[in-house]
């Protein structure tokens, strides 16, 4: 008896859906122990891994391991706009917008060590950083990641020139919660604008409002002293 294809479109998709839940479940999966846990044969999972590939919502490494790719990094992306932290921070970018003309963002750890931007309030320059939501970066090295992995000075961020891109400063502070991090915020404008007087300025700012949305999210109040000038500009700023 022939199955209705319908009912062989569903199944299909039913088997698509799982292989991703298990891939998105992991930093990296190989298409045995995918297939295994997905209960398919390694040749079915091939076949619907290839094809989630090719669409984007899969991605393969040279060793031929699977992990989410970047379509499915932009869905959440999207889906987390809507999500509570999204919500909670977007008055505090606004406020840095106003306060600094900068562009602000928030980002959240993502996928085999990146950070992924949720959100963001473009600067009001008519030279400014352009959204990067939706996009995933890579944590080592840069301020968003040491931000997200709560490597973070006295100050309450970090400052970075010329890293990812040239001629462009970023600085980022952590969100906290308890056990952990949210995610981080971070304001990312031209180096010509940002002096050193002024990136402490800038991160002082970008400290206190992650330090307020961590108190929201049930983190005690700091009562640290203010940071000063000195220490602040002793951060990275080399390329």
């Amino acid at each position: 008896m022939t199955e209705p294809s319908g009912s062989s479109s569903t199944r299909t998709v039913d088997r698509a859906l799982a292989l991703l839940a298990e891939v998105c479940a992991e930093e990296a999966i190989s298409l045995s122990e995918c297939a295994r846990r997905a209960q398919l044969p390694a040749s079915t999972a091939l076949r619907l891994l290839r094809t989630l590939e090719s669409s984007g919502f899969v991605a393969r490494d040279e060793e031929g391991w699977f992990g989410a790719g970047p379509r499915i990094i932009q869905l959440g992306a999207s889906a987390l706009g809507r999500q509570t932290l999204v919500r909670l921070t977007e008055p505090a970018l606004h406020r840095i917008v106003a306060a600094t003309g900068e562009s602000a963002y928030l980002s959240i750890a993502g996928p085999s060590n990146t950070a992924i931007y949720v959100a963001m309030i473009e600067g009001t320059h008519s030279v400014r950083h352009t959204s990067w939501i939706g996009r995933a970066i890579p944590l080592e090295g840069l301020a968003v990641g040491r931000a997200l992995t709560s490597l973070v000075p006295a100050e309450g961020y970090v400052a970075q020139r010329d890293r990812l891109e040239p001629d462009v400063t970023a600085i980022a502070a952590p969100i906290r919660r308890p056990g952990g991090v949210a995610g981080a915020i971070s304001l990312l404008g031209p180096t010509y604008r940002i002096d050193d007087e002024t990136m402490h300025l800038f991160g002082q700012l970008v400290a206190r409002e992650a330090q307020d949305l961590s108190q929201q999210l049930g983190m005690p109040t700091r009562t640290d002293s203010a940071p000063s000038a000195r220490s602040a500009t002793e951060q990275e700023t080399g390329t």
